[in-house]
């Protein structure tokens, strides 16, 4: 069998033009190491900074990108998207063209013989009470109709300048604190799973906790890294290709 891969937080779309481009890049030549030793890739959510698809119109600027996960796709590779906090918004895009198995809710699945519990980790954090009525809103098929009825040439700006809005707010933040990730993780080791896969707080983590695995996979803003299961191990890495 070949490698699974585990990204999340690429945010394509969130800075200026001159570093989306080196993301850009480095998104691509791990894409196509993906193509040549992969046989699954999971995208663990927030792949774009902001996804709104219209009925007839998605987001400028990502041609390259989904060129190559359509590339995948044609060469029979199993693609998975766990939803993240930038992600409500999604019709059947992703789905319809490129054969990608989307997913709203956390996802419980076997990968060889281990069982994998996989999130991108919004609302985890016990004081995150606010962010998870505001998901709630976001998620209401209502709002969700009303909000398409916004041109795109101005509902697409207002949502990215709410992107950056909620954005800031993390970085005021400070440091994340993933103590309640890592209650997570032990609760669904004793409920039988292998290894526990996360994002969402753009700081990569590795715990080993007893014969178990809970990985926090970091960014594609400032670390680059992913996490790749061989059948037996799941190890986290940093992707240095394409900075060129």
């Amino acid at each position: 069998m070949g490698l699974s891969y585990f990204i999340s937080d690429v945010h394509l779309g969130m800075a200026n033009t001159k570093s989306e481009r080196v993301k850009e890049r480095k998104l691509l030549s791990f894409l196509d190491h993906v193509a040549t030793t992969g046989d699954r890739l999971f995208i663990v959510g927030d792949l774009f900074d902001f996804w709104f698809e219209y009925r007839t119109v998605i987001p400028r600027g990502y041609t390259r990108v989904l060129c190559a996960l359509n590339h995948l796709n044609e060469l029979g590779k199993e693609l998975h998207y766990i939803a993240g906090n930038h992600d409500f918004w999604m019709r059947d895009f992703l789905s319809r063209e490129m054969n990608f198995r989307i997913h709203m809710d956390p996802l419980d699945c076997m990968i060889e013989d281990k069982r994998f519990y996989i999130n991108h980790g919004d609302g985890i954090a016990r004081d995150d009470r606010g962010y998870r009525l505001l998901r709630r809103i976001f998620r209401n098929k209502i709002n969700i109709f009303l909000y398409s009825l916004i041109h795109p040439d101005i509902g697409i700006p207002f949502a990215k300048w709410i992107s950056s809005l909620s954005r800031e707010h993390t970085a005021r933040s400070g440091v994340p604190n993933d103590t309640d990730y890592l209650q997570l993780a032990i609760e669904k080791f004793q409920e039988g799973f292998d290894f526990v896969v996360m994002g969402h707080l753009h700081m990569p983590n590795y715990q080993i906790i007893g014969e178990k695995v809970y990985v926090n996979l970091g960014d594609w803003i400032d670390h680059f890294t992913y996490a790749v299961f061989d059948g037996e191990s799941l190890e986290l890495k940093r992707w240095h290709g394409g900075a060129g």
